[in-house]
């Protein structure tokens, strides 16, 4: 029976190629260590979705979406490494090309996946966090420092692992150990002229540490209102009012002044200016102003202030302060101020608006004798 099953076997092997002259090949070894990962893969996808249907877990989510490939790579790459370093004599040979297979496989598998987790890790943290509101400061300043310590790991990993697959080829041995020193590290920065990109990243963690801008902050950069969408490791990603996108070096907001208009409080104070005649009842104006903002749901009550700040030789400048809880209610509190105002002068106090008046002196008669 024994003889059997080792004739199916070589028949099995024969047919993939390879026909071993004395002992039975290794290559049937190492194709059931790559089907007992996947054998694993499976068992692992079952149990997951089978504790998913009973009840749901966001972490299972974040584990199927982020996760899920790289582990059904790694696996099965996993036991053919550890089939291949299987020593018998009786039974299994070494074969130096599935061996250096193996550990290129494993080392970019492998490499793979911690990423994957680093990202996991990153989105489990900040599962509950939300930053589309301004007034959560502290919960924008962790999702920032999240974001850039997991993509500095990341990168790290890359390094790593690059090396590490260099090594195990003789030709680039030597690269690889270089780089795995710091000495290598400091050497490649400098061969390949990355002052900038130095620059840059210690930009990156000054920024994730000081926090000059967080995560949707509101900022005023290059004469431009927007949030901050992106915070990468040589760039940030401003998104426009307008749904544009401004892309600037991350060493801008080191080097180069801007307005952060939610750096420790999203609350703001907008003004609009009216331009009225010198008739107009200033007291009439200023209660109608205060009138409106109490029924306006957008205003904060913490300030507000009619004035005149201007005159000119046609007109007084009249300035209304309010204050709003950010900026965008901010802009519309200042168009319901603005639009309700003008309707209220306009059908109440008409002649207050801005005229231009004509005098004509009288022609000098001579006086009848």
């Amino acid at each position: 029976m024994q003889e059997q099953i080792e004739t199916w076997i070589r028949a099995m092997v024969r047919w993939f190629g390879y026909v071993p002259n004395r002992d039975l090949s290794g290559w049937v070894l190492l194709t059931i260590a790559i089907v007992l990962g996947l054998a694993v893969d499976v068992v692992v996808t079952q149990v997951s979705r089978f504790i998913g249907r009973r009840r749901t877990f966001q972490t299972l989510n974040l584990l199927k979406i982020h996760v899920r490939w790289a582990f059904w790579l790694f696996t099965p790459s996993l036991f053919f490494l550890l089939a291949t370093n299987i020593q018998s004599a009786r039974f299994l040979r070494r074969h130096p090309i599935a061996d250096k297979t193996a550990e290129v496989l494993f080392l970019i598998t492998a490499t793979w996946l911690i990423i994957k987790l680093l990202k996991f890790g990153e989105l489990f943290l900040i599962r509950e966090y939300d930053t589309t509101k301004d007034v959560n400061l502290s919960q924008r300043k962790f999702v920032t420092q999240v974001r850039f310590v997991r993509r500095l790991v990341a990168i790290c990993v890359i390094i790593v692992g690059v090396s590490l697959l260099l090594i195990s080829f003789q030709g680039s041995r030597k690269v690889g150990l270089s780089v795995l020193t710091s000495a290598g590290v400091v050497s490649v920065v400098v061969g390949f002229a990355a002052q900038k990109t130095l620059a840059s990243l210690l930009a990156g963690i000054q920024i994730a540490f000081n926090q000059q801008i967080r995560l949707d902050d509101a900022v005023v950069v290059e004469k431009e209102w927007g949030r901050i969408e992106e915070i990468n490791l040589t760039s940030v990603i401003v998104r426009l009012w307008d749904r544009r996108r401004l892309i600037l070096p991350i060493t801008y907001f080191v080097e180069t002044p801007f307005e952060n208009w939610t750096r420790s409080d999203a609350s703001i104070i907008g003004a609009i200016f009216l331009y009225l005649d010198y008739n107009v009842p200033i007291e009439k104006v200023r209660a109608k102003a205060r009138e409106i903002a109490e029924n306006d749901p957008l205003w904060t009550g913490e300030s507000f202030a009619v004035q005149v700040t201007d005159t000119t030789p046609t007109c007084i400048q009249v300035r209304v302060l309010i204050s709003a809880p950010d900026a965008p209610s901010a802009f519309d509190l200042r168009c319901h101020m603005r639009e309700h105002l003008i309707t209220f002068i306009r059908d109440e106090y008409p002649q207050s608006l801005p005229q231009t008046r004509l005098v004509l002196a009288e022609e000098m008669r001579p006086k009848e004798v």
